[in-house]
């Protein structure tokens, strides 16, 4: 079982502070190192999702011929569909992502391959998230 905690993240300065699902997990670069990111637990997002910056922290390159656009909240965003290992406690995997080419997206945990690994509880009442494996 592996345990999170919601993580406080201010509104505004006149709209206060709510607490939000958000993972402590590590994706793999192209150099063969982890690097651990935040992002929000989303049973809402179809797919994992990570910002531009991330992407070239991991030492991705753009191919302009796999661009493909990506529907959401925010609209429309150009998109790489590509496949990486995370970590997820000690469980190691491959998963399905949408790399943004835009910077302003959060980097999202996403319901495939994700869901399907794990038993995710949001007790949201205690702060807490909770993945079981399968």
């Amino acid at each position: 079982m592996i345990v999170f905690k919601y993580k406080e993240e201010s509104l505004g300065p006149t709209r206060g502070k709510i607490k939000r699902p958000i993972a402590d997990i590590f994706i793999k670069t192209t150099s063969g190192l982890w690097i651990e990111f935040h992002p929000y637990i989303d049973s809402g997002a179809d797919v994992t999702m990570i910002p531009l910056s991330l992407g070239r922290l991991l030492g991705w390159e753009v191919d302009e011929r796999k661009i493909q656009q990506i529907g959401g909240i925010r609209g429309s965003v150009p998109v790489i569909y590509t496949q990486n290992r995370i970590r997820i406690g000690k469980e190691k995997f491959s998963v399905n992502l949408a790399w943004s080419l835009i910077e302003d997206v959060p980097p999202l945990l996403g319901r495939k391959d994700i869901f399907d690994i794990f038993k995710i509880t949001f007790e949201q009442y205690k702060g807490l998230i909770i993945f079981e494996k399968r």
